[in-house]
């Protein structure tokens, strides 16, 4: 049952409401807002005349629909690179009032809309939900705009909107969203990894019958591919919430359960969960738990017999038995963070794709064949269920978690992960951002300072205070990139008692003990703010003093660097520095796990244990892993042991001056530390030489 014209009209209760649109792109996150600033595209106006696309010109967008919409004018408002120019819809009072709040035409007619529109945002129901989202994209499309549609989309029509977009010379993509709202994300970058190191053996999934588009479009990106695929015949069960479907997917066994029930005026609200994925290999079973997360990492049980046939759990060779059972990798949030954050960053990310399709030129319809063979196997998927069973329950009533576990803490209480799901977990530093791997490392924050005390007190403090205590801040503030738990901050406040500093700090953790540092000064407290903002999309003042930039750079892309940079370099004085701190890693490099340092406290001794090689999914990156052991007085086991992994992106002082366009120079500090440079616009007075002496950054 896997022919391309099989059971498209059953797909009808699959609505518009909740296909969240976000990127297209095939595989893995495809175009983030720097890489779409190479080229030039050609975005034709309404009329048809074209309209030269550079890449500094951001992309004027029309939202099409304000339910859903409203997520996208957010998004685009917030997205460099992009310009609300209208709202298009029926002319309703919130759609007139949502392009009030946002100061943009609303308009009710494409024949009207003026010139220079670059790319509709189509977020209204498709014509399979009885919507005019269909005829609205091709009418778009035939007037020389670019659209970027809800799904779900026949496969027909999105046939005619791919092959007018072709005709007209501009791209079509259908949004199926949630392979790029954070968790699923986080659940995809390491459903690659574990393919890379074992084939799958099974999939198990769940969702609810108007999120199966996304679904299948979810499992292709984290099995690799789509091809091939069948759905086995047997019987359905009717009249029950789930049916059952087997089958495989890229050839791996699969077995679906789909929530075949639907409320059409109420989709979301009635589905009794969201997207649940259980992808299994040999060494284990990686779970999606929910589409907004968490991810969750069971490890395959095994352990050794001995002769008389019982398992071996004492003495050598049991080490592995310290393994968590499960993992639970990303936190939670709330609800209104799926709203407020998950969603519009999200389809933060499908503009930046729509954005680098635009520049590339490509064939629309050639591009689009996973997208196409997606659709076809959603079609296949719908025709083998029947048409869902129309329910019009009462509302739900939703139990909060302290119903259960009276002992759990709120959300926003002491303990819990206020910022919710954001990209994945670890580290002592700043988080990657865009990517795969971007979520606060708060695992380790409590231990941050018993290494990093001692290094800032000895290196990076005594050097950053001598420079910037002779140089002239008087063009502005100084901005803290990446302040961790503010121990440069407070050595940098202290030396120029007469200067405001920005301390830019996204992982929950690490703030907390930032923000506790500056309330426990009254002098820091009066000149020091912290803001959660993550790199590149640091909210600063126009003008800054000084930049510091350090531990953080490796965190982030080559593409999110020159992003970095496009953003600081304007708000430079001629003689304001930017420290950077460099790591010894100039390419990816494999190092072995080594105790790097060992604190004590009361009973409890501290080891940290840090490892790194090449990342197998990046080949410009390194996967570090660091580890603490906690152990008790007298004890060789550890009684707590925490681990983060990031990506790290190596750089070299060469790489950093030909990025950001600037001379370095390296500042004097302890040997063996970690090297630190001072950028400035203006040419260093000496000019020392790229290589140096340091330890390993372990």
């Amino acid at each position: 049952m896997n022919g391309p014209d099989t059971g498209h009209g059953s797909a009808a209760g699959h609505g518009p409401d909740t296909g969240h649109g976000s990127a297209a792109g095939h595989g893995s996150a495809a175009g983030h807002g720097s890489a779409a600033g190479t080229g030039t595209g050609i975005g034709h106006g309404p009329g048809g005349s074209a309209a030269t696309v550079t890449a500094a010109a951001p992309l004027r967008v029309l939202v099409c629909g304000t339910n859903f919409g409203r997520f996208y004018a957010e998004a685009v408002r917030d997205r460099p690179g992009f310009v609300l120019a209208g709202v298009l819809s029926r002319g309703s009072a919130a759609s007139r009032a949502l392009a009030e709040r946002h100061g943009v035409p609303h308009h009710t007619e494409v024949s009207a809309l003026p010139d220079g529109i670059d790319l509709a945002c189509v977020a209204v129901g498709s014509a399979i939900s009885g919507g005019a989202g269909t005829e609205l994209a091709l009418a778009l499309l035939d007037r020389g705009v670019h659209v970027l549609q809800e799904h779900p989309v026949h496969l027909d029509d999105m046939t005619r909107c791919l092959r007018l977009a072709r005709a007209r010379g501009v791209r079509y993509r259908v949004h199926t969203h949630y392979p790029y709202v954070a968790p699923v994300r986080r659940f995809l970058a390491a459903a690659r990894r574990l393919r890379e190191r074992q084939r799958p053996l099974f999939v198990d999934a769940a969702s609810p019958v108007h999120l199966m588009h996304p679904l299948v479009d979810v499992l292709g990106r984290a099995l690799g591919a789509v091809r091939p695929w069948r759905f086995d015949e047997g019987p359905t069960r009717p009249g029950q919430p789930f049916q059952t479907v087997s089958g495989t997917l890229a050839g791996i066994p699969l077995t679906l359960r789909v929530q075949n029930q639907l409320d059409p005026g109420d989709r979301d609200n009635h589905a009794l969960h969201w997207h649940r994925i259980s992808l299994g290999t040999e060494g284990g079973v990686l779970t999606l738990a929910d589409t907004h997360g968490p991810v969750l990492w069971s490890p395959r049980l095994h352990v050794a017999r001995d002769p008389g046939h019982r398992f071996v759990i004492e003495g050598p060779g049991t080490e592995a038995l310290e393994r968590a059972t499960t993992s639970v990798l990303g936190g939670t949030g709330s609800f209104r963070d799926v709203f407020t954050r998950l969603w519009p960053d999200a389809i933060g990310l499908a503009l930046d794709g729509m954005r680098t399709a635009v520049a590339e030129h490509a064939d629309p319809l050639a591009g689009a064949q996973y997208d196409l063979t997606v659709c076809r196997i959603w079609s296949a998927l719908a025709a083998r269920l029947g048409p869902p069973e129309l329910v019009r329950p009462g509302p739900p009533s939703p139990l909060p978690v302290e119903a259960l576990f009276p002992e759990h803490p709120r959300p926003g209480d002491a303990g819990t992960d206020q910022d919710g799901p954001r990209e994945p977990a670890p580290a002592s530093v700043r988080p990657p951002t865009g990517t795969a791997d971007g979520a606060p490392y708060d695992a380790s924050a409590e231990f941050f300072d018993l290494v990093a005390a001692t290094h800032t007190a000895t290196a990076s403090a005594p050097a950053v205070a001598a420079l910037l205590s002779g140089a002239d801040l008087s063009h502005g503030p100084v901005a803290d990139i990446g302040a961790g738990t503010g121990l440069l901050t407070q050595a940098v406040a202290r030396a120029r008692p007469d200067t405001e500093v920005f301390a830019c700090e996204p992982a929950t953790g690490m703030r907390a003990v930032l923000t506790s540092r500056v309330f426990g000064d009254p002098d820091l407290r009066a000149r020091v703010t912290v803001t959660a903002d993550r790199a590149p999309d640091v909210d600063l003042p126009d003008r800054l003093g000084a930049v510091l930039l350090c531990g953080v750079l490796g965190h982030l892309t080559p593409e999110e660097r020159a992003r970095l940079w496009r953003e600081l370099l304007p708000r430079l004085g001629p003689a304001s520095p930017v420290v950077v701190e460099l790591m010894g890693l100039e390419e990816p490099t494999e190092l072995a796990e080594a105790r790097t340092a060992t604190a004590h406290a009361g009973r409890h001794t501290y080891a940290w244990w840090f490892s790194g090689g090449p990342d197998p999914g990046e080949p410009r990156a390194m996967r570090l892993r660091s580890t603490w052991r906690v152990h008790e007085e007298g004890s060789a086991a550890p009684v707590r042991e925490v681990s983060d992994t990031h990506r790290w992106w190596p750089f070299g002082l060469r790489t950093v001056e030909e990025e950001s366009g600037l001379r370095a120079r390296l500042l004097d500090t302890r040997p063996g530390a970690p090297p630190l440079a001072v950028l400035t616009k203006a040419p260093a007075h000496e000019q020392l030489p790229f290589t140096h002496d340091s330890e390993d950054p372990r």
